[in-house]
């Protein structure tokens, strides 16, 4: 089908979608066109759009129409009162075949008390063929396009093939199209005899090209047009299964099953006939299409009194499970493997299934990519595939630190990192090994030799990926005498696995934040290896073609908007670099066209990969974020021409734009490494080119305290003061001729102690907290037509040029490039992720105070109980972004975006503010708010939610754009915290022992009662499962708040049946190494 954005979706699928015609009549034989009726059930025409409109015999007499959403499924009902028919159409994708397909099953049911003669069309009106970016040209030159179109009968009319001839490019270069869509369909009985396919429209709809109405099976009966000649040559065809004069006696049905799909080619689409025919073939799949859905989400089951919230749960894990991916351990080749966890047993592997973009027919401009093999994987964000990998560890411990291995290695020199993650690549670099694994696959029969060659040749030649190697092993007949999965684990355990991804463009400034999410969650299981993590592991620095420019070659001097004057803007920001290309070509293999593992990463003067220890990364990471702070030490500037979270305030990076979300998570780093450097009094390498910048740090710190900055005053400002200018002057030019002589390390090192890290952590702690405050006295000093006055924390600033020498030279576009020399600050309204980002940093008290001020301002929508993006942004410049152009209330501007107002619900949990959350969360939080408002279904997330300030009140409310996104993320930490508590492990300080404790956040109107029990102390309990295989349980003798206690005592359950009793509040170092260790451990029940 063609991809249409979902408002012209709306419009269309009631006559492009899938569709379906009735011919029929009752009591007795067919007859002529006067006795049979022609109708289409979930027709427009007959639609019930009020509620309140009459159905049944009622007046109209329209039908009455349900749809159930499942999680793997969708279906439809109709009821036709008037001809007493009932139609059931259930949809959904094929499960676990090597080909895709999408199910469309049509259930027919005579619900009158005569006899029901009915011929069928069930299908398409217009299916698309196979063949080059075909969606776009759709869209563009779709009628020259059907000039290559086709339909091939791979065996009659009951197996079209529908494809292009050629790609449609105007190049010397003819690629023949081998790839095709099909249609398969059959009646659900014991035959399952293929049904014919009607793809010529015209036989259906005559000279009716508006598709409106099927003229042509008024006037003959479906044998007739079967039977006519078709043509799927140059014009868009249809696949529409049709029955022909099928008797329903009175409570009887028919199911049709159509299958919509993609072969490979012609030849295969007998081979998927044959096995689609198989008897009970859809039932099957429809029914492991539900139990896959259950399986992945069993993980999270959670048992409530609140069901709407325990199916929320579950919903929210699946999809945070789509845009994350979901992590399986490959390398389990013994009991050993299957008891270890990733980081003890360099065997074991972590791979993610289906991560992807999240982009769907609301999201329309995200076109998402999934790789048709098995263990399917797509490329998704750095952004977002960090946030929804966050519980990963959380939930499935075995996975160790790989999740945080992997984001810290794709950072680069300069602090930035790739746009695009990619799934890891595995390589086996030794020979003899490849030929082991050849031989255990196909055996060491003379026989099977080109076999064995042929697969330690892919084995030993390069990257590959599962999926890629099934697809091989098919391809050339390759008869493996182990299971795929079995072979996958063998090779697994002997491979190397390197995270991959792709620079695209530019440089989003909050990309780096997500880190010590992934840190803390690592630590939150495993505690006690965090020296040996942040120390011993050895890490490289990603290798990125693309370059952040330097000022002198990004500010440039345009006219304003009204044409009338001229200022400084920061445009193209970066661009890629040909010398880098060049470098990265040095390791292009010649014969395959790709590039080996090593192009990814940064290497040093001799040719290897420069590595790291974590610890290093984040202090270059912390050192570089530093160097990057805006003309007044407050926010990080938005300087590699992408902004932070808010993609819509994309004009801000053209204002010379800063972020103090960024500066808050620069204090949590900061912060971080102060503290272990300190714990752990290890000393660290750092490249000498770092050493370098830190030195000239140092110098511009020294002459900035000289000039007794600590002395301005507000009423100095919008000035910035020229102390503060050189200083920034000065580490910005630092920082730019650091970054131009890191696309290689030299590979030089300079030792530094902890008490040098510690003395320069604490140096530039106290000047960002000098920033920090600076912010909000500006931020909060009277902005025009906002209520910042109350002291909220800021979150954006920009600056303006005032002063500039022209540099003699001009961009692309012949602006004059200019070096600044004096500017003023600008202030914004509020937005809520600020605070969000500052009560990282607070304590109790002050995220106290600064969720009143939240309250009262313009952040909050008292009508909806929620909690807007940003206040009121009336009178701002255009110049901002897209979200001006947006009306209040709608997308960014004003709404309620969901992901941060989770965001802000997760921080106000974490600081301990039970009351304040779980008030919120009966307003704000999806499981408890209307539905009939909200639009969609209560367990699923939108991107926004349109407020109050949105002009229409009848959208008021309601939800838009269905999103994969970082609200699931959100979420499923707040999970943790309710059912788990924020530290599971820790060390005693006494025993310095590995122990663990539960400490749960639920209110007693989650706990469920049980009336039955005869034992007291289970009156109350509440269900979840850890690790996701541990059955935990929480009994309490009375309704009440468990927030932030722990259990009097324990009961463990092992899997071998035998029962551990542990009295006190924490569980001793025997029993928490088996419950980390998750498959010895079958149940645990806390007693409070």
């Amino acid at each position: 089908m063609e991809f249409y954005s979902a408002n012209n979706a709306y419009q269309n699928t009631a006559l492009l979608g899938f569709r379906t015609f009735y011919k029929f009549n009752r009591g007795g034989r067919w007859g002529g066109i006067e006795k049979s009726l022609v109708i289409e059930p979930f027709s427009g025409a007959r639609t019930r759009f009020e509620r309140g409109e009459p159905t049944g015999s009622d007046k109209a007499g329209l039908p009455s129409r349900t749809m159930f959403i499942g999680a793997n499924e969708m279906q439809v009902r109709e009821v036709d009162h008037k001809h007493k028919i009932e139609t059931n159409v259930t949809f959904f994708v094929m499960p676990e075949e090597d080909f895709g397909a999408f199910v469309k099953r049509t259930t027919i049911s005579n619900l009158g008390d005569s006899e029901l003669i009915i011929s069928v069309l069930d299908g398409l009106p217009r299916m698309q063929p196979v063949g080059g970016k075909i969606n776009g040209l759709l869209k563009s030159i779709g009628r020259t396009l059907e000039g290559f179109m086709g339909v091939y009968e791979a065996d009659g009319n009951t197996m079209p093939f529908y494809r292009l001839s050629t790609e449609p490019a105007d190049t010397a270069a003819v690629v023949i199209e081998k790839e095709g869509n099909f249609a398969l369909s059959y009646i659900e009985n014991k035959e399952h005899r293929l049904l014919p396919i009607v793809y010529d429209i015209s036989k259906i709809f005559g000279e009716d090209t508006s598709l409106t109405w099927p003229y042509k099976l008024e006037d003959k009966p479906v044998k007739d047009i079967v039977e006519g000649l078709q043509y799927g040559a140059a014009k868009t065809s249809s696949a529409f299964a049709a029955v022909d004069e099928v008797t329903l006696y009175p409570g009887q049905s028919i199911t049709i099953s159509t299958f919509f799909g993609k072969a490979s080619a012609i030849t295969g689409v007998p081979v998927i006939a044959r096995r689609i025919s198989e008897g009970g073939y859809v039932e099957y799949k429809l029914r492991r299409a539900r139990e896959l859905i259950q399986q992945i989400t069993s993980g999270v089951e959670t048992s409530t009194q609140n069901k709407l919230f325990d199916a929320h749960v579950q919903q929210m894990y699946l999809d945070n499970s789509l845009r994350g991916g979901i992590p399986v351990i490959l390398g389990e080749v013994d009991d050993n493997a299957r008891q270890s966890n990733a980081d003890d047993d360099m065997r074991l592997k972590v791979y993610h299934l289906f991560s992807r973009i999240h982009g769907d027919l609301e999201r329309d401009y995200n076109d998402f990519v999934i790789s048709p093999t098995y263990f399917s994987q797509g490329p998704g964000n750095f952004r977002d595939v960090a946030q929804n990998r966050r519980v990963d560890v959380i939930i499935n411990p075995r996975i160790g630190a790989h999740n945080v291995k992997t984001f810290l290695s794709l950072i680069q020199p300069d602090g930035y990192n790739p746009l695009s993650v990619e799934s890891v690549a595995f390589t086996i670099d030794d020979m003899n090994e490849c030929q082991r694994l050849a031989s255990l696959a196909v055996g060491p029969a003379d026989g099977h030799r080109r076999q064995r060659e042929f697969l330690a040749g892919i084995l030993c030649d390069g990257a590959f990926r599962p999926g890629q190697l099934s697809t091989l092993i098919e391809e050339q007949n390759v008869f493996l005498l182990l299971s795929f999965q079995d072979f996958i684990n063998e090779v697994a355990a002997s491979a190397q696995i390197s995270p991959m991804a792709v620079a695209k463009d530019g440089f989003w400034a909050d990309h780096w934040t997500y880190l010590m999410d992934l840190v803390e969650s690592y630590l939150q299981i495993y505690p006690d290896r965090e020296e040996s993590f942040l120390f011993d592991e050895q890490l490289p620095y990603f290798f990125n073609q693309r370059v952040c420019l330097p000022r002198h070659l990004k500010y440039v001097l345009s006219k304003t908007v009204d044409g009338k004057s001229y200022h400084v803007r920061q445009l193209r920001a970066s661009i890629e670099d040909k010398d880098r290309l060049a470098m990265m070509m040095k390791y292009r293999n010649n014969e395959s066209g790709w590039f080996d593992i090593e192009a990814s990463f940064t290497h040093d003067m001799n040719g290897n990969i420069f590595l790291s220890s974590p610890f290093e990364k984040l202090f270059l990471l912390a050192t570089l974020k530093f160097a990057t702070r805006d003309p007044l030490g407050m926010g990080i500037e938005y300087e590699g021409g992408k902004p932070g979270w808010n993609d819509a305030m994309n004009g801000l990076v053209g204002m010379i734009g800063s972020g103090m979300p960024e500066t808050y998570e620069l204090k949590v780093l900061l912060t971080y490494v102060h503290q272990t450097s300190s714990k752990y009094n290890r000393s660290i390498d750092v490249p000498n080119e770092l050493h370098e910048l830190i030195q000239q740090i140092s110098k511009a710190l020294d002459v900035l305290d000289a000039t007794n900055i600590q002395g301005l005053e507000i009423s100095d400002l919008p000035n910035v003061p020229s102390g503060l200018f050189t200083y920034w002057d000065t580490v910005a030019s630092a920082r730019e001729v650091y970054r131009n002589h890191t696309s290689m390390f030299s590979g030089l090192t300079e030792e530094y102690t902890t008490s040098t890290v510690s003395k320069l952590v604490s140096r530039w702690l106290k000047h960002l907290d000098d920033g920090i405050q600076r912010s909000l006295d500006i931020g909060s000093n009277n902005v025009k037509g906002t209520d910042n006055i109350l002291g909220i924390a800021p979150t954006y600033f920009s600056f303006n040029v005032t002063k500039w020498l022209v540099t003699g030279e001009d961009d692309i576009e012949g602006h004059h490039f200019v070096n600044a020399t004096a500017m003023v600050v600008n202030r914004f309204p509020l937005f809520l992720e600020g605070p969000v980002r500052m009560m990282k940093t607070t304590g109790l008290s002050e995220a106290e105070q600064m969720y009143d001020k939240i309250k009262l301002s313009g952040l909050y929508d008292g009508k909806l109980g929620m909690y807007t993006l940003s206040a009121s942004l009336a009178g701002q410049s255009l110049d901002m972004g897209r979200m001006m152009a947006f009306s209040p209330g709608w997308l960014e501007n004003q709404s309620v975006w969901l992901h941060m107002s989770y965001k802000y619900y997760l921080e106000i949990l974490r600081k301990g503010m039970y009351k304040q959350f779980f008030e919120e969360m009966q307003s704000g939080m999806l499981p408890f708010i209307d539905s009939k408002t909200y639009g969609r279904s209560p367990f699923e997330c939108s991107s926004f939610i349109a407020s109050s300030a949105f002009p229409d009140p009848e959208n008021r409310g309601r939800g838009f754009l269905a999103r994969l996104s970082g609200s699931t993320a959100e979420f499923l930490s707040i999970w943790s915290l309710m059912m788990i508590g924020p530290t599971p492990f820790f060390i005693n300080n006494d025993t310095q022992s590995l122990e663990m404790q539960l400490m749960p956040a639920l209110p007693s109107w989650l706990l469920q009662e049980d009336n039955d029990t005869p034992n007291a102390e289970h009156r109350y309990y509440i269900e979840f499962k850890l690790f996701t295989s541990i059955q935990v349980v929480y009994y309490a003798n009375e309704a009440r708040d468990l927030f932030g206690i722990s259990p009097k005592r324990y009961k463990i359950g092992l899997r071998d049946g035998s029962i551990i009793k542990a009295d006190g509040s924490t569980l001793p170092n025997d029993l928490v190494l088996k419950i980390r260790g998750v498959v010895l451990v079958d149940h645990i029940h806390a007693y409070f």
